[in-house]
């Protein structure tokens, strides 16, 4: 790669002494450059719009385009039009590739505005963003079969086959840096193309299935279960969702049936930045409620399985876990990094009675117990009760469960068990 887009636009910016945007050939944005100026003028509606919600209006759009800016070979000068309301003069920088108008840098013209050689000099940098569009298009375009083929593939003849198309499709930059995130639930299968997220090499939706379980969906929505008596809506169980939620006899729960597979290309592999903001980016897309699992950066594509399978189980646990998203790391979900890897079971039937929609305040505070490491004062605060209130309500889990809370043992078991509940 000649480098991100950001440091290209930063580049530009450099060069004009002007802060400059730019926007694929959909007017949607894509990066822009830091506004540092006193001058409010700067930030005119227009811009502004642009960079709060990545569009342009319609007529903002047709104002533009009826200077030609997708013909032009060169800068285009384009006045004001306070009707369309575009109340600064623009410099519109073609962004083309191979004679292809691929997007727009836009800067606000001002007297005496850039100098011929200063405008030569962003064209060229214009030229580098066009090749670099290109490649994403031609990714976005192509790869989304590759990818879903890999990461749907066992271990074997079939996943090394899919995993060489990917790497020849990818070309060189397969061997960099990239980490793979997972966005779900995603609305339907398909997705946005790779150019329109940056830094996407490739992206596919695909369905979300239970390791060992065909045509299972392994992710829980979150929706909420059967009220309490007396209480305006289920009961939430710790953090995530309601125990005992759903019908266990029917298997009847609200379920997400796909998910978004993206792999980013990172600057470093130690710098996830790049798939962070791909992953906020994305999860607006797919509406409220999503969330994104997001697995160790790697170089290469050796492990792009392992990858799937940190990024799905990170995607579970903030599902789950609300506090470890909306984006997680699967560097940072805990015990959720081996409670993920177990296949689908029932629960312990030690622990089933705890786990009915009756009891989800003393799972709730037996939950908290075990977070906070068994100790009292710290349990009691966190849920904001009085320790003898605490002390009753576990002695009340202890006789439903028969498991002994000073038993190391027997609190394993129980905080696994509550864990398990909310995937």
């Amino acid at each position: 790669m000649k480098g991100d887009y950001q440091e290209l636009v930063d580049e530009i910016s450099e060069l004009l002494g002007e802060p400059a945007t730019l926007e694929n050939r959909d007017f949607g944005l894509i990066a822009f450059g830091a506004h540092d100026s006193d001058d409010d003028s700067a930030m005119d509606p227009v811009r502004t719009r642009s960079i709060l919600t990545r569009k342009s209006t319609p007529a903002v759009r047709a104002w533009f385009e009826g200077f030609g800016i997708a013909r032009a070979t060169g800068p285009v000068r384009i006045p004001a039009a306070p009707d369309a309301g575009v109340f600064r003069d623009r410099i519109c920088l073609p962004v083309r590739h191979r004679g292809v108008v691929l997007g727009y840098v836009w800067l606000l013209d001002a007297e005496p505005g850039p100098t011929h050689e200063q405008l030569t000099a962003a064209m060229e940098v214009a030229g580098r963003i066009g090749a670099l569009l290109a490649d994403e298009e031609r990714a976005g375009a192509d790869l989304s079969r590759e990818l879903r083929a890999t990461l749907g593939a066992e271990r074997g003849w079939q996943y090394d086959m899919a995993l060489t198309a990917l790497r020849a499709a990818l070309g060189p930059s397969a061997d960099g840096p990239h980490a793979l995130l997972c966005v779900a639930p995603w609305p339907a299968e398909g997705g946005p193309s790779a150019r329109t997220v940056p830094a996407a090499a490739a992206l596919s939706a695909l369905p979300w299935q239970a390791p060992g379980v065909p045509g299972t969906p392994a992710v829980p929505s979150g929706a909420p279960g059967p009220a309490e008596p007396g209480a305006g809506g289920g009961r939430r169980s710790g953090r995530g969702r309601p125990l005992g939620s759903g019908d266990p006899e029917s298997g009847a729960t609200d379920r997400p049936s796909h998910a978004l597979a993206v792999l980013v290309r990172l600057r470093a592999a130690d710098s996830p930045a790049p798939a962070l903001t791909a992953a906020e980016r994305l999860r607006d897309a797919a509406g409220p409620g999503a969330v994104a699992g997001l697995a160790a950066p790697r170089r290469g594509l050796a492990e792009l399985d392992v990858s799937w399978r940190e990024a799905t189980a990170a995607t579970r646990a903030a599902l789950a876990e609300p506090r470890l998203g909306p984006v997680a790391q699967w560097s940072a979900i805990g015990p959720y990094r081996l409670l993920t890897a177990l296949p689908p079971a029932p629960h312990d039937p030690s622990v089933g009675p705890l786990l009915t929609p009756a009891h989800a305040e003393l799972a709730r505070t037996a939950e908290e117990f075990l977070d906070h490491a068994g100790q009292a004062g710290r349990t009691a605060a966190a849920l904001g009760i009085h320790r003898q209130t605490l002390y009753y309500r576990l002695s009340r889990v202890e006789a439903l469960t028969g498991l002994d809370l000073d038993d190391g043992e027997d609190r394993l078991l129980l905080h696994m068990a509550l864990k398990s509940a909310k995937l």
